[in-house]
């Protein structure tokens, strides 16, 4: 890995933060995830955002449950440590989970507190390509008036993640992520509804 461990998990971390101020916004990894070298089953986009967010201090946990390998390795080389659901601080997503187990999870995850909103899990979630899939409206602070977004998210996921965010400043954030190294921001405080509703 021939990675800058300082300068670019700093650009990684102030691209995501633009995401995240911006939901629905698209930011590209790209020249970042070109610097990587490394053999795992999950996308560059992925792995390189936790090398950025992760350390010592930090839980995850990684879906689908059968992936040991992917945790050992992103455990090696941030330091983060493996932990369960209800525990884990971030929760990786990778293409092979399966949608009810996802939904199934969401419903154990962190979600913080009214005196420690802050220690709520963040999702990680893997897509082939972002720009594809059925389109959803976003509204909410960091949104002029709508954004839409094109992502291949069920109804029924967007359903879970409402009812782990109903309570403000409760809820979750979501991180997707794509095999272009492409990331897109759903903090708690964005309202996503299909087009037809």
């Amino acid at each position: 890995m021939q990675i800058d461990s300082v300068h670019d998990m700093q650009v990684v971390y102030r691209k995501l933060l633009h995401s995240m101020s911006r939901p629905g916004t698209i930011s590209s990894l790209e020249t970042n995830v070109e610097r990587l070298n490394h053999r795992l089953p999950c996308n560059r986009a992925t792995f390189l955002l936790a090398l950025t967010l992760f350390d010592a201090e930090v839980t995850f946990h990684v879906l689908p449950e059968n992936q040991s390998d992917v945790a050992k390795k992103i455990s090696e080389y941030t330091f983060a440590r493996h932990t369960s659901m209800t525990e884990a601080d971030y929760v990786i997503v990778l293409q092979s989970a399966e949608e009810d187990e996802i939904t199934s999870k969401m419903k154990h995850c962190k979600i913080g507190s009214l005196q420690d909103p802050q220690e709520s899990a963040t999702w990680l979630m893997e897509r082939k390509q972002i720009e594809e899939g059925r389109k959803w409206n976003l509204r909410g602070p960091g949104i002029k008036e709508q954004v839409q977004l094109h992502v291949d998210v069920s109804e029924q996921l967007w359903r879970a993640r409402k009812e782990r965010t109903k309570e403000f400043p409760l809820g979750i954030d979501i991180i997707f992520t794509d095999d272009q190294a492409q990331v897109v921001c759903i903090p708690r405080t964005t309202l996503v509804k299909g087009e037809a509703e």
